[in-house]
C-alpha cells in the first residue's frame, strides 16, 4: 500500500539534530541504513567511548538495524552499549535511546503480525518516557519525533490524526529550525489519517500544504511523493482530470530524474480506466509490472 511506503518517507528521514558539534543529518541515508552504520561507526573512532556524542551515534547504529528489520540487533545496541551508561548521561541520550528503544518494537518497518499488542505496549512505555524528558529538556524536534511515533501504537484513523494534530502542535510552536522542519512530514501524516476517515476534501488541504513546504526546502524526491498524495486525494473527490495532469506530470518528471515510480502508474492505470480508456489504461498496467519485474525484491 501507498501508505507504508509513504511513512517510511515521511516518518523516517526526519530526525532532530543533536546539541554540539555533531551533525547525525549529514551521517544519515535513510535509504541506506547500513552504509549510515559505517559512517557512525567512523565517526564513534574520533570520540571518548561514554561521551555523550558516542552513545547518541550508538542510538543511531540502533535505529538503522531497526531500518534493516533487525530488531534483536537493535535492542542488543541499546542495552549494551547506551543503557550501562544511562544514568551519568544527558537529556539528548535518554530521550534519543527511549525512542529508538520504543522504535524496535512498533515502527513504519514492522509487519502488522509484529505490532503484537506487547510490542505495542512497551513501545508507548518507550515513547512516552522518550517525548516527557524531551518536553522537560527542550529539546522541540525530538519530542515532534515522540509523538509521532504514537501513530504506530494507536492505529485506528482518529488517533492518528490526533497524534499528528498534537506534533504539529508543539512544531508550530518552536522557536528551534529542526522542530520546524517537521511541519511538511507532520501534514502529510495527518492528511493520511483524515483520508482513511474519508474526510477527502480536509485531506487535501493538509497535502496541499505539505506539498508547498516540501517545494521549499528543495527536496525533489520528497516534492514529488507530496503531489502524488495530492492528486491521489483529488481521484478520491472525483476530481479526475485534475489528478490525472499532475500524474503525468510526475511520471514526466520521474522520467527525467530516472527514477520510475510504480505508484505513478498504477494511479495513472486507475484515472484512466474511470475516464473509460482501456487501452492506454492496460498500456500503464504493463509499465508498472515492467518496472516491478525489473526492481529487485
Amino acid at each position: 500500500m501507498r501508505f507504508s511506503r509513504v511513512s517510511v518517507l515521511a516518518l523516517a528521514m526526519l530526525g532532530a539534530l543533536p546539541a554540539g558539534a555533531l551533525d547525525i543529518q549529514a551521517l544519515w541515508d535513510f535509504r541506506q541504513p547500513a552504509l549510515s552504520e559505517q559512517r557512525f561507526r567512523a565517526a564513534l573512532e574520533t570520540l571518548p567511548p561514554t561521551s555523550d556524542e558516542a552513545l547518541i551515534l550508538q542510538t543511531q547504529i540502533a535505529r538503522s538495524f531497526g531500518l534493516r528489520r533487525d530488531f534483536e540487533a537493535a535492542r542488543r545496541v541499546l542495552r549494551e552499549q547506551v543503557e550501562p551508561h544511562l544514568p551519568k548521561a544527558g537529556a539528548e541520550v535518554q530521550v534519543r535511546q527511549a525512542l529508538e528503544l520504543g522504535r524496535s518494537h512498533a515502527s513504519a518497518t514492522h509487519t502488522r503480525e509484529e505490532l503484537t499488542p506487547e510490542h505495542k505496549a512497551l513501545a508507548r512505555t518507550a515513547f512516552e518516557r522518550a517525548l516527557s524528558l524531551a518536553r522537560e529538556a527542550g529539546l522541540d524536534a525530538l519530542a515532534v519525533d515522540a509523538v509521532h511515533m504514537f501513530a504506530f501504537v494507536d492505529e485506528a484513523p482518529a488517533e492518528q490524526a490526533r497524534w499528528a494534530e498534537q506534533g504539529l502542535a508543539i512544531a508550530l510552536a518552536s522557536r528551534q529550525p529542526q522542530a520546524r522542519r517537521w511541519e511538511a512530514s507532520l501534514r502529510n501524516n495527518l492528511g493520511l489519517a483524515l483520508h482513511r476517515q474519508q474526510r477527502y476534501a480536509e485531506a487535501l488541504v493538509q497535502f496541499q500544504q505539505a506539498a508547498a513546504l516540501r517545494a521549499d526546502q528543495g527536496d525533489a524526491q520528497r516534492e514529488r511523493v507530496a503531489h502524488w498524495m495530492v492528486a491521489w486525494t483529488l481521484r478520491s473527490l472525483g476530481r479526475i482530470d485534475e489528478a490525472l495532469a499532475i500524474q503525468l506530470r510526475l511520471a514526466r518528471e520521474n522520467e527525467a530524474a530516472r527514477t520510475p515510480d510504480a505508484f505513478v502508474f498504477e494511479e495513472l492505470e486507475l484515472l484512466y480506466r474511470v475516464k473509460g480508456d482501456a487501452a492506454e489504461a492496460a498500456r500503464q498496467a504493463e509499465r508498472r509490472r515492467q518496472l516491478k519485474a525489473a526492481t529487485p525484491g
